[in-house]
């Protein structure tokens, strides 16, 4: 299921404007390799959310090859981005990039399980960013609701999952996706949304 028209979908990428030059490069990989990313439309909602909030300290729980990074890492200025993948390659890919850009030193790549590393980074976050392997969301939204500073937010990708959702009975991915959305929206401490472009991104802003 297509969750924005595509003519609303290029429209709005019309009037967004001109994207960085290396962005453009990363979105031409994506398409080339197939590789998920975020995309420009919700690049540009995550760079505003960085920006309404004043986020210095953001940790990604899933960074690929560091497209959300970068609009991250576009909107901290003087913040730190605390990155996570499994992949040594996309680190080295994302180092590439961000380094190109003249972000990597706002960035920093940890390899290796996102529900483990979360543990071993001290501090509060302004933001918590969910985008891994979609059976984990569950686990991945307990960890980001104690980690979150009170006026931050946890953002997650893929919360529509292609209309899955709608499903009375889905895969085990969707079930999770489904189980996500239902404790997000259970929180008493926590204000949420779902913003209905690209595959759905959840945002909830901690009270």
């Amino acid at each position: 299921m297509q969750i924005v028209d595509p003519n609303i979908e290029s429209y709005l990428g019309e009037i967004y404007g001109a994207r960085h030059a290396v962005l453009k490069k990363m979105e031409a990989e994506a398409l080339e390799r197939n590789f998920p990313i975020v995309g420009p439309l919700v690049g540009k909602l995550l760079y505003e959310l960085a920006k309404i909030v004043k986020a210095r300290r953001i940790f990604e729980m899933g960074s690929g090859y560091g497209y959300s990074a970068f609009w991250w890492a576009l909107a901290a200025d003087g913040g730190e981005i605390h990155c996570t993948e499994s992949s040594e390659s996309n680190r080295e890919k994302a180092e590439k990039y961000l380094g190109e850009a003249g972000l990597l030193h706002r960035v920093k790549y940890h390899v290796g399980d996102a529900l483990e590393i979360i543990d071993k980074v001290e501090g509060k976050f302004d933001i918590v960013f969910i985008d891994i392997e979609k059976q984990g969301y569950p686990a991945a939204l307990e960890k980001a609701f104690s980690r979150v500073a009170e006026g931050g937010l946890i953002v997650a990708d893929n919360v529509l999952w292609s209309g899955k959702v709608t499903e009375k009975k889905g895969d085990a991915s969707t079930e999770a996706i489904k189980e996500f959305n239902r404790r997000l929206f259970a929180r008493k401490d926590f204000a949420a949304s779902i913003v209905p472009i690209r595959d759905g991104v959840a945002v909830a802003y901690k009270m």
